[in-house]
């Protein structure tokens, strides 16, 4: 299919959106081969390297056949932000562009979507003094605590955040603090989206009884091909201190390895909070704006030729 028209218009993004588990690889993998395109990732984890096993990374075969960008640019223990994420996918955007190809942004974090295509308001600079105060009262009196103070603060932002997103609460804190407004005032100024690009936005949505089955089959895999053995390595290199494992899979293995977990715990509780997060990555997804919803996985050769026949449209509008 050619990508490019004779009309004088933006190129195309390509944005694959859905659940964990949905078949959004696959899905990309396919496209790209099919439309001359190349991968943006958009997962806060798989920016981390040697984070293999409980990142679900296309793998590095499924690498060598697509161009893949913003997978494995950060050691473990240096920091990722949203904004990081969003300049240097906007610069891969525009160099794939610009070599003719077809921009395909897939991965579930929703925030990292937002930053790319809404930008992030231009906040105040961290506060060393002021995080180590609220990091320290969430340790002593639990997130919770954050959230109470939050609410006082900005009751909008309070009803936004999780009571457990100790990192979220205590930005949100320390922003309210610094420019003397609610942090939810400030998210509705100074935004930089994203331009020079017509969106077209594919969300997969299939059966939730057979994602369950899918996502609890991958949870159990990631055990099985040695997540604990690659969890006891990178602590071993990176200390217990990132964040980076406190993501999903991470997280229970770290417990087992702790004492905290027997393997069949840590199992059944990754299930459970893979089976959770896909349900909050679906509530995120439906505030997206124009988005085209196919129900069924990315591996489904229906939702593959769907998805062509929608960019072929885009094309030729």
């Amino acid at each position: 299919m050619a990508l490019v028209t004779s009309r004088d218009t933006d190129p195309l993004a390509l944005i694959l959106l859905g659940p964990t588990a949905s078949g959004k690889t696959a899905l990309s993998l396919t496209l790209a081969e099919k439309l001359s395109g190349e991968i943006v990732s958009c997962d806060s984890v798989a920016v981390y390297r040697e984070m293999e096993i409980g990142t679900a990374k296309p793998t590095p075969a499924e690498r060598a056949r697509i161009p893949h960008h913003l997978i494995d640019v950060y050691a473990p223990d240096e920091q990722s932000t949203a904004g990081d994420y969003s300049r240097l996918a906007r610069a891969a955007l525009r160099d794939i562009a610009a070599r003719g190809h077809l921009p395909i942004v897939t991965g579930g974090t929703g925030l990292y979507l937002r930053a790319l295509i809404a930008g992030l308001f231009v906040g105040p600079q961290r506060s060393p003094d002021l995080r180590a105060r609220l990091e320290e009262t969430a340790g002593k009196r639990g997130s919770p605590w954050l959230r109470h103070i939050l609410a006082r603060l900005d009751p909008a932002a309070a009803a936004r955040i999780h009571a457990n997103d100790t990192p979220k609460l205590i930005r949100a804190i320390e922003v309210s603090l610094s420019v003397r407004q609610p942090i939810s005032e400030a998210w509705k100024s100074g935004r930089d989206p994203l331009t020079g690009f017509r969106l077209l936005r594919i969300g997969l949505d299939p059966d939730r009884t057979a994602l369950y089955t899918r996502i609890n089959a991958r949870a159990k895999a990631m055990f099985d091909e040695g997540l604990i053995d690659e969890t006891r390595s990178l602590i071993a290199k990176y200390g217990e201190s990132p964040r980076a494992f406190d993501s999903l899979g991470y997280k229970q293995a770290h417990a087992v390895l702790r004492g905290e977990m027997t393997l069949p715990e840590a199992i059944s509780a990754a299930r459970q909070r893979h089976r959770n997060y896909a349900k909050r990555q679906l509530t995120w997804f439906r505030r997206e704006p124009d988005v085209l919803w196919l129900s069924g996985f990315g591996d489904d050769p229906d939702i593959v030729d769907q998805t062509i026949a929608a960019v072929a449209n885009m094309l030729n509008k």
